[in-house]
């Protein structure tokens, strides 16, 4: 993950964190969008150093995908603890709607899901009250009893406090009781610049509730930095039960206004309670001055030979993973794709990838596509994605910008596996004019380095430009036959 202090805490396409605390240990689950499996589960102990213990959502029978278009799909789950077991409750906004799911193990297995179709809206929270009474509000904002053995809501959904008149997009709702007050904090202002946190208090869950005459408690709207679109945060105490607060956020590079290539990321900033109020503090990088002990990160292997009866929990796919087009087992310490797709631009390619962590970073993958045709990309959606193919005797980079498809360089190539190979190196110095970064795709002779075959200009894979939620996956694809990988390196910095 980098630095084991620095912003952000869960880095690349990981937004929308939900934190819950449990005695020493803390639990973090983020969006996934139009990627299986969905929902990513993190575990701390310290808020700074974080590993993905699973996906909570890893079966076809929890996670349907198949009408997911791009940044559709999983949307903003609540991860709770209460009465011994964990709850997460999140939107399916391609089919289905609400739903949720439990678990007494945060690694799994989770249960099948329990559908909430009077649950109105996005953006779940749950909240229990003294007498074991569950409050589920939603983006809107509204508010409602539920029953959460049957899904069945208790009572019509009402409105409750939304923020300021006029603001758009009230969401990502959150209900705490803390001291004499249950407070309700919520994002609002769209999830671009605008973005922003604001919070109120009532006597009860339902209210009424009062807005903190300070609000936004967050934001970042006209403020030059390099964190942006701050907003969608959660409340939790540290382990010297001070308070804290994950929420997502962005960070820009190259020229104005600025592209953001990784999605929105995990944030951490302190809180501090004034007048029976939250005030965040500063947003920094440098986590170092955290008030307690940091556990020694674990470091993620750079390598990824394939040689488990699983793939590990950091690789997903669009949409869907069937076991007869994606395996460990074929033939062992390959991963094997069976094309389905027949293109990048395909909705169902069959594609296993991890995100993009680091603003500079390199890639590489032994592929042998002698009995089919496939590669490795960098892929934002459907529509924006540069790739690395070996298909018909040559190696070949292909970009896709929008309507625009077109191969920018080929080479013939020998017959055999080969390395292909993906390097991203950010804009150093910035230029006004310039994108965020480079992506340069290359062939490793054997024996010997890589040769870049074409450099693009990384503005074309960001947020700004293809819009969406989601942020950069990099991985691996097959578009014909059967083509297997024997390895994939994962190296965050320049250099292999």
């Amino acid at each position: 993950m980098g630095n084991s202090a620095s912003n952000p805490i869960v880095p690349g396409f990981h937004p929308d964190p939900s934190i819950c605390r449990v005695g020493e240990d803390y639990y973090l689950a983020c969006s996934s969008f139009e990627y299986f499996p969905g929902v990513p589960i993190f575990h701390s102990r310290d808020l700074v150093n974080w590993r993905q213990i699973g996906n909570v959502l890893d079966r076809p029978s929890q996670l349907g995908l198949s009408r997911a278009s791009s940044s559709g799909g999983i949307y903003a789950p609540t991860l709770r603890h209460h009465d011994g077991r964990f709850w997460l409750i999140t939107t399916n906004v391609s089919e289905g709607g609400n739903l949720l799911v439990t678990a007494t193990d945060p690694a799994g297995p989770w249960s099948d899901p329990v559908m909430l179709p009077g649950v109105p809206g996005i953006d779940p929270d749950l909240a229990w009250d003294e007498d074991g009474t569950c409050w589920c509000t939603v983006a809107g904002v509204g508010q409602v009893r539920l029953d959460l053995v049957t899904g069945r809501t208790l009572g019509v959904p009402a409105r409750v406090w939304s923020g300021t008149r006029g603001v758009r997009a009230p969401e990502a709702p959150h209900l705490y009781r803390i001291g004499e007050y249950w407070y309700l904090m919520i994002a609002k202002g769209g999830t671009e610049r605008g973005h922003a946190v604001s919070i109120a208090r009532g006597p009860s869950p339902s209210g009424p509730f009062e807005p903190n005459p300070a609000n936004p408690i967050l934001t970042h709207r006209g403020v030059e930095h390099p964190v942006q679109n701050t907003g969608h945060a959660d409340l939790v105490q540290g382990p010297d039960d001070s308070w804290w607060l994950v929420f997502l956020g962005t960070r820009p590079g190259g020229g104005t206004p600025g592209w953001h290539v990784l999605g929105r990321e995990t944030f951490l900033a302190p809180v501090e309670w004034i007048n029976g109020w939250p005030v965040v503090g500063e947003v920094v990088t440098d986590l170092s001055g955290i008030p307690w002990p940091l556990q020694e990160p674990v470091a993620e292997p750079v390598r990824d030979d394939f040689d488990g009866s699983a793939l590990r929990p950091q690789w997903i796919s669009l949409r869907d993973r069937p076991e007869e087009l994606v395996t460990t087992q074929d033939r062992p310490g390959w991963l094997t794709l069976r094309a389905r797709g027949e293109s990048l631009d395909a909705d169902d390619v069959v594609f296993v990838g991890r995100r993009q962590q680091h603003l500079s970073c390199s890639a590489s993958a032994l592929i042998d596509a002698t009995e089919g045709e496939g590669g490795l990309a960098v892929r934002l959606d459907e529509h924006h994605h540069y790739g690395i193919e070996v298909a018909d005797g040559e190696v070949r980079v292909v970009a896709r910008i929008g309507p625009l498809r077109t191969v920018v360089a080929s080479r013939p190539l020998p017959v055999g596996p080969v390395e292909l190979t993906v390097r991203i190196a950010e804009e150093q110095p910035r230029d006004a004019r310039g994108g965020p970064d480079t992506v340069s795709f290359g062939v490793a002779e054997p024996g010997g380095a890589a040769t870049d075959l074409a450099t693009l200009d990384g503005r074309y894979l960001s947020t700004e430009v293809a819009g969406g939620f989601t942020g950069r996956v990099i991985g691996m694809y097959a578009t014909a036959g059967t083509v297997r990988f024997e390895w994939f390196d994962y190296v965050s910095g320049g250099s292999r």
